[in-house]
């Protein structure tokens, strides 16, 4: 289906809808958010255009599927300089957040051969460095993890999955009730082996957090896109600003949420710099403030009427 529909770029933050992070929310009629339902996100791919393959044949293939891995950094990794400081909303409550300013000891990253001595069972990994989207992962225990690269649910050795990069254990991330630890690997491991059309994930993040909660939200299509957007996707501009999207599923959000990964810190400050504070080609260098699409492609449902943006103080 993805080879019927027109390749869209990526809204840019002018014409995403916004909400008031206090959660209290207008009655101003349906909107559309930023929508990834055609496409897919399973990264550290590499796909080059073999012999008598064109463009069309990669259409369906994820965006980082298209790219090349960079090489693992040998500096030492601050999440602090790299990662977006996030909350994910559902209506009121808070179903996921990442903070620095509490707790940052879980976000501290490791080795691969000193993350296993840190894993048990049944945990969820992300593998991350600059400039790459994250990757996660079920440990299920002897050294090995169950996640979803290059289109297939594999079975490695924690080493070996990392590709070089450090990681860490991201249990607390999410706030859904987990479940049974044997129940999470056996989640895992039931699906080894599932590739492509089989799947029923468009990334790493979604197949391990449903593995550990068994929350269909984390499926491809486990939700309807209708109506209002009740996902709420908080971004920290400091320590007393804020600027919120809203999504119609999680599945949409996670996306975004990883593009914010992939592209870093400042890059999503310096967009959202751009939309609050929009160059006047008239005035100052001329400039025409960048978009989003300047940075990512991907594609999106058809663009509706643009929502309101609000850019809202922290409480």
């Amino acid at each position: 289906m993805g080879n019927q529909v027109e390749k869209l770029t990526h809204l840019s933050y002018k014409e995403v809808p916004t909400a008031d992070p206090t959660g209290l929310d207008r009655d101003d009629g349906p909107r559309i958010g930023v929508s990834y339902i055609f496409s897919n996100d399973d990264e550290e791919m590499e796909q080059q255009q073999g012999p008598g393959q064109d463009a069309g044949d990669l259409q369906d293939l994820p965006e980082e599927q298209l790219q090349t891995p960079l090489p693992a950094p040998q500096q030492p990794y601050d999440p602090r300089l790299y990662e977006v400081e996030c909350s994910v909303y559902y209506r009121d409550e808070c179903i996921y957040q990442k903070s620095f300013s509490s707790g940052s000891a879980a976000l501290s990253t490791y080795t691969p051969e000193n993350l296993l001595n840190k894993c048990k069972p049944g945990d969820l990994v992300e593998f991350v460095s600059q400039a790459q989207y994250p990757h996660w992962a079920v440990y299920v225990g002897d050294f090995q993890v169950v996640h979803l690269h290059r289109l297939e649910v594999i079975n490695s050795f924690l080493t070996d999955a990392s590709q070089g990069r450090r990681g860490r254990v991201v249990n607390e991330l999410y706030r859904y009730k987990p479940l049974s630890p044997s129940t999470v690997v056996r989640n895992a491991l039931a699906q080894v082996g599932a590739k492509e059309r089989e799947l029923s994930w468009r990334n790493s993040e979604s197949f391990a957090a449903w593995c550990r909660y068994g929350k269909r939200e984390f499926k491809i299509g486990g939700e309807l896109r209708i109506g209002k957007q009740p996902y709420r996707l908080q971004i920290q501009l400091s320590a007393q600003r804020s600027h919120t999207l809203e999504f119609q599923s999680l599945e949409d959000l996670i996306m975004e949420k990883r593009r914010n990964d992939q592209i870093g810190r400042a890059a999503v400050l310096q967009e959202l710099a751009t939309h609050l504070h929009p160059v006047d080609p008239e005035e100052g260098d001329g400039e025409p403030a960048r978009t989003t699409s300047e940075y990512v492609e991907l594609p999106h449902l058809p663009p509706t009427p643009p929502s309101q943006h609000h850019s809202q103080a922290a409480h």
